[in-house]
């Protein structure tokens, strides 16, 4: 049975995440590493705080606050929030670590030496008024390609197209706003992809019918548009140093030079990947400090490098935004430290244990906030912490998956989430779990009823869930969001007609036994759910589980049949449980979007 490793995009160190963030990355990873585990699958979710680079300079900046100090504070903040979310993370570390740092440096010495990396002088943008070159993120201007006027020097926003800060039009510094700026040289490291694009183009094909088209679609289109190398140092004090002097020679003999290189940083899109890895290596720290025993290589290892990771599916979640550099970066990053290739080009594994690469990639497209986008540097949409002063994280995280950005954008409006929370959440599961509960607390002394056989109805029930119980558990394997909660709603519907057509409440008045056999099954369909919906609502689900005496979180259903209905003997003691949805009031929805605007706010951003 396969292992199976998740990774989502690592967050930014720069504040509260919005909703789109979640959406796109973090919660459907969750989904999956729950479901997963209910499978009884030996499973690892891997996520951490991406503190390098200008993001977290700048936001530290902004707050007054030295970047360090900065970081910390902000690892805590988004480690907390995400657990208040439910986010089940194995280990949540950053990429500030130690052992970021040094498999960092590690695999930069590697690529040196293999020859996948070379010294090149660049032209960077110097801002005379701020007296310093500019990393990308501190230069603003207009993108090229679609007129956004505050396109970042790394990345367009709005079309998602990768830049230099040279190709921005009217640049400005992201420091002091001024436009007094000039291109001077300054010497960089450059990872060679272009080395890689034969290699990456048979990976990526390989994977088209597996794969998102959305995921495919964007790493060919870079490499149909020519695979270019890409530097991977900067102009900063903050991040992993580099650390050139310990490197040796490079297969044409060549050294480093390590006075031009002095005082820079990697780039974080070179070391933020990484962090998976070391993530991972400051889990297994973690564990081993927790038993009181010294650390082993060998417990993060088996995760990531052959032959111990011989058996893991490693999949990784991600916003579209992420993709180029999880496709094509990463990638060319593991392959070159993975192989080498000599001077005929021929290519031949290194000697060292090969690392993993990525087996299956889910990628999302954007989540708009009535159709204008959410926004972490213009503040625009509901972010996460405010989400949670508004309603539990169930309510969320059932909306969010459902209308997961899947094949197309998604769009969030208060009027759509308040109807179909009130709508799946409230009228059919809540209901249904109420109704049955109370039901066999006021007249089955509140214990699992026995007596009486099942007839046609319950056998037909019997058939139908279980049909459905395999759509669903086939979508959750394939990681497909929207048709998974589409089938569990069904599920849930599945118990609301059994209850209607069952009719227990009219059965007693003639015969007890028939109303037994309808509210035991009514109790079962309510302890199954109590387990497939635990991965998207999980707050619920142990409330339902905890009110029928269920081992929590359960695991998942066997597909067979066996025991789907049958998990609650009779005379097990059972309760109702607190309301499990309260119903979202067009007061409300009138209340939030006076604080966070409507369309018209969207509009105008």
């Amino acid at each position: 049975m396969s292992r199976i490793l998740i990774t989502s995009a690592l967050p930014y160190a720069a504040g509260a995440k919005h909703l789109g963030n979640l959406a796109g990355s973090m919660l459907p990873a969750d989904v999956y590493a729950r479901f997963q585990r209910a499978r009884g699958r030996e499973t690892l979710y891997i996520c951490a705080t991406d503190e390098h680079g200008t993001p977290a300079e700048l936001a530290a900046a902004e707050a007054g606050m030295p970047v360090a100090e900065f970081c910390a504070l902000a690892h805590e903040k988004l480690h907390a929030m995400g657990r208040a979310f439910g986010m089940s993370w194995d280990h949540f570390g950053r990429s500030s670590s130690d052992q970021n740092r040094k498999l960092t440096q590690a695999f930069a010495q590697q690529l040196w030496e293999a020859g996948f990396i070379e010294e090149r002088v660049t032209q960077q943008v110097y801002s005379l008024a701020d007296k310093r070159f500019l990393p990308d993120r501190y230069v603003i201007g207009t993108c090229p390609h679609c007129g956004y006027e505050a396109a970042r020097g790394d990345q367009c926003e709005n079309c998602t197209r990768v830049l230099d800060p040279a190709d921005l039009l009217h640049p400005r510094s992201a420091l002091s706003g001024s436009t007094d700026i000039e291109i001077r040289g300054s010497k960089h490291l450059f990872l060679r992809q272009s080395l890689f694009a034969d290699r990456l183009r048979v990976a990526i094909e390989a994977k088209r019918s597996a794969w998102p088209n959305l995921v495919t679609s964007i790493a060919l289109k870079w490499l149909d548009e020519g695979l270019q190398d890409r530097g991977i140092t900067r102009d900063l004090s903050w991040g992993v140093p580099v650390n050139a002097a310990d490197w040796g020679p490079n297969p044409d003999g060549g050294r480093p030079d390590v006075e031009g290189l002095a005082g820079k940083v990697f780039y974080v899109w070179f070391d933020a990947p990484i962090e998976y890895i070391g993530a991972t290596w400051e889990w297994a720290d973690a564990q081993a400090a927790a038993a009181g025993r010294a650390p082993d290589d060998q417990d993060w290892e088996r995760w990531w490098r052959e032959p111990g990771a011989a058996d893991v599916t490693y999949v990784q979640f991600m916003g579209k935004d992420n993709v180029p550099f999880h496709t094509v970066g990463f990638p060319c990053t593991l392959m070159g430290v993975n192989e080498r290739r000599d001077a005929a080009g021929r290519w031949t594994p290194a000697s060292n244990a090969p690392w993993k690469l990525v087996d299956d990639l889910k990628g999302f497209n954007w989540l708009d906030y009535y159709g204008g986008r959410f926004s972490t540097s213009q503040k625009r949409g509901v972010f996460m912490d405010q989400a949670l002063e508004l309603l539990p994280a169930d309510y969320w995280r059932w909306w969010l998956v459902a209308n997961a950005p899947e094949s197309s954008d998604s769009t969030f409006t208060w009027e759509q989430f308040r109807d179909q929370v009130n709508a799946d959440l409230a009228d059919v599961l809540g209901n249904f779990v109420n109704r049955i509960c109370k039901f066999a607390e006021s007249r089955f002394d509140g214990v699992v009823p026995e007596g009486g056989a099942p007839g046609a109805l319950d056998e037909k029930l019997e058939a139908d869930v279980l049909a459905k119980l395999r759509e669903l558990t086939g979508h959750m394997e394939d990681r497909e969001c929207r048709k998974a909660t589409t089938a569990l709603r069904q599920l849930w519907v599945l118990g609301n007609q059994y209850l209607t057509e069952a009719a227990p409440w009219t059965a007693i008045k003639t015969d007890r036994d028939r109303a037994a056999v309808a509210v035991r099954y009514g109790l079962n369909l309510a302890a199954l759910f109590a387990k497939v919906s635990e991965p998207f609502i999980p707050g619920a689900a142990g409330k339902i589980a905890e009110a029928l005496g269920e081992p929590f979180p359960g695991r998942w259903p066997s597909l067979d049949g066996e025991g789907v209905l049958t998990a609650l003997s009779p005379g097990r003691p059972i309760r109702a449980p607190e309301v499990l949805f309260r119903k979202v009031e067009d007061a409300q929805v009138a209340e939030w979007r006076e604080r966070f605007g409507g369309p018209a706010a969207a509009e105008s951003a």
